[in-house]
C-alpha cells in the first residue's frame, strides 16, 4: 500500500467512526425519548403543514431513532459497507438542505437531532451536517477500503438485529419513563433552584426604534436621535427588537393555579411533608388503565394528610367528564400543557414532591399496586432510593445489545474468519 492509498484509506476510516459513532449516540438518545421525538416530528409537520400526519408521529419517530441507529452500527462496524455508506450519504443528502431552511427562516426552534440530550441551534445543526455530509461522502467513495469487523455472512443478523434492537428500546420508553431523564424535571431535582435567576446574570437586550411622519414621509429614529423636541414630526409606531437572549433558567413556565385563578405554585413548593401530583396534558387523551392505582395513591394521600392535586391543561368541561368517568375525588390544577408534556413522558404520569424537590415519577403503566405503592412511598421518605436496580437496568439492556453481537462475531471468526484467511494465504503462495 503506499502513501496515497494509506491517507485514503485513513482519512476513509475516520469518517467510518465518525459517522457511525454520531448516528448511533442520535438514534439512542431518540429511542430513550420516543414521545418526545413525537412532540417534535409534530413541531415539523405542523410548521410544513402536515398536521394530517400527526396520527403517525409516535411510529416516526422510532422508526427515525431505529434507522438511524442501524445506519450507525453498519457504518461503525463495516456491514454492508457499499449499501450503508450510500444510504448515509442519502440520508445527510436530505437532511443538510432541510437544516439549511431551519437555520434561514426558524420554522422550529431546535431540529431535535440530539432530543434533549444535546440541544443545538438551527445554525450550530447546519454546521454540524456539513461536516457529517463531507464525511458521508469520503465514506461512500472509500467504502471498499473500510474495515469489516464481520464476514459478509454475518451481515444479515447484524443489520436486522441492530433494527429490532433500537425499535424494541423505544418501545420500552414509550411504555415506561426514559431510562434515562434528559429534562430539566429529572429524579432529584429542586424545581426552585432551577427556576431561580443567578445575580448578575445578564439580561435581554433590545434594540428600540421609532417611526415618525413629516410632510408625508415616514422615517426610523432610534433612542439616541428621535425627534423628542420637534413638534413638527407626528409619533407614528414604535418597534422592539430583542438582539440578545439573556439568562435562561432551565426550568421556566412553571406555574400552578387553580380555576379561580389564584397562583398555588409557591404552596406546591413549599410543602415540606409531601405533595403528590397526577399529571396530565389533556385528559381527554389520557389513559384510564390504572384508574384504581391512581385511587390507591390517592386514598394514601388522604390517610396521611398530603396533599394530592391533578395538574391539567384541559377545560372545566374535559375535567367533568374525567371525574365523572373516573370518580376522581382529588382536586384539579391548571398548568400549561407543554410544561407538563415535559415533566413527565406519561398522561398521566405521578409526580412525588417534597420540598420542591422531585422525588419520584411513575409512568401510569408502573404504578404499583396499594400494598406494594404504600412500602415503595415509605421507602423515598425515608430517603432509600434503589439506585442500584436502576443501574442494574441500564447495564442489562446494554449488555443484551453487546453479546449477541459478540458472540456472533465469535461464531462468524471461528466459522468464516480464519477459513477465509486461510484460502487468502493459500492464494497468496
Amino acid at each position: 500500500m503506499n502513501g496515497r492509498e494509506t491517507i485514503q484509506k485513513i482519512t476513509a476510516e475516520c469518517a467510518r467512526v465518525l459517522l457511525g459513532v454520531v448516528f448511533i449516540f442520535s438514534g439512542t438518545v431518540k429511542a430513550i425519548d420516543p414521545v418526545g421525538g413525537a412532540i417534535k416530528i409534530d413541531d415539523y409537520l405542523v410548521a410544513f403543514h402536515l398536521e394530517f400526519l400527526k396520527i403517525f408521529s409516535v411510529l416516526l419517530s422510532m422508526n427515525l431513532s431505529a434507522l438511524e441507529f442501524t445506519l450507525g452500527v453498519c457504518m461503525l462496524l463495516g456491514v454492508y459497507r457499499r449499501y450503508s455508506s450510500f444510504l448515509t450519504l442519502a440520508f445527510m443528502l436530505v437532511m443538510t438542505p432541510l437544516t439549511l431552511y431551519l437555520a434561514l427562516y426558524n420554522p422550529v426552534s431546535d431540529c431535535g437531532c440530539f432530543g434533549d440530550a444535546v440541544v443545538l441551534t438551527n445554525w450550530q445543526t447546519f454546521y454540524k451536517n456539513i461536516v457529517l455530509l463531507a464525511a458521508a461522502v469520503i465514506a461512500f467513495r472509500y467504502n471498499q477500503k473500510l474495515l469489516q469487523i464481520y464476514t459478509y455472512k454475518a451481515y444479515w443478523f447484524v443489520a436486522i438485529f441492530g433494527y429490532v434492537f433500537a425499535i424494541l428500546f423505544s418501545v420500552r420508553n414509550y411504555n415506561h419513563l426514559p431510562i434515562i431523564d434528559f429534562r430539566p424535571y429529572k429524579i432529584g431535582t429542586n424545581i426552585p433552584e432551577k427556576m431561580a435567576i443567578p445575580e448578575g446574570a445578564p439580561e435581554d437586550e433590545y434594540e428600540y426604534s421609532f417611526i415618525y411622519e413629516k410632510d408625508g414621509i415616514q422615517q426610523e429614529f432610534t433612542l439616541d436621535n428621535y425627534p423628542a423636541e420637534d413638534s413638527t414630526w407626528t409619533f407614528v409606531d414604535s418597534k422592539t427588537t430583542l438582539i440578545k437572549k439573556g439568562y435562561v433558567p432551565p426550568i421556566s413556565g412553571f406555574q400552578l393555579t387553580d380555576f379561580s385563578g389564584e397562583d398555588r405554585t409557591m404552596e406546591i413548593l413549599e410543602d415540606t411533608a409531601a405533595v403528590f401530583l397526577l399529571i396530565s396534558p389533556n385528559l381527554t387523551e389520557a389513559s384510564d388503565e390504572r384508574i384504581d392505582e391512581i385511587n390507591n395513591a390517592y386514598d394514601y394521600a388522604q390517610e396521611r394528610e398530603l396533599q394530592f392535586y391533578c395538574l391539567t391543561g384541559s377545560t372545566p368541561e374535559e375535567i367533568n367528564l374525567w371525574i365523572d368517568y373516573t370518580g376522581a375525588e382529588y382536586p384539579f390544577l391548571y398548568a400549561d400543557a407543554t410544561v407538563l408534556k415535559t415533566i413527565v413522558r406519561a398522561n398521566p404520569g405521578l409526580m412525588l414532591l417534597k420540598g420542591g424537590n422531585i422525588l419520584m415519577k411513575w409512568h401510569y403503566n408502573d404504578i404499583p399496586p396499594e400494598e406494594a405503592f404504600n412500602a415503595q412511598i415509605s421507602a423515598i421518605l425515608e430517603g432509600k432510593t434503589d439506585s442500584a436496580k436502576e443501574d442494574a437496568r441500564k447495564w442489562g439492556i446494554l449488555l443484551s445489545f453487546a453479546v449477541p453481537l459478540l458472540l456472533v462475531w465469535i461464531y462468524d471468526y471461528a466459522k468464516h474468519r480464519r477459513k477465509q484467511s486461510r484460502t487468502e494465504a493459500a492464494a497468496a503462495k
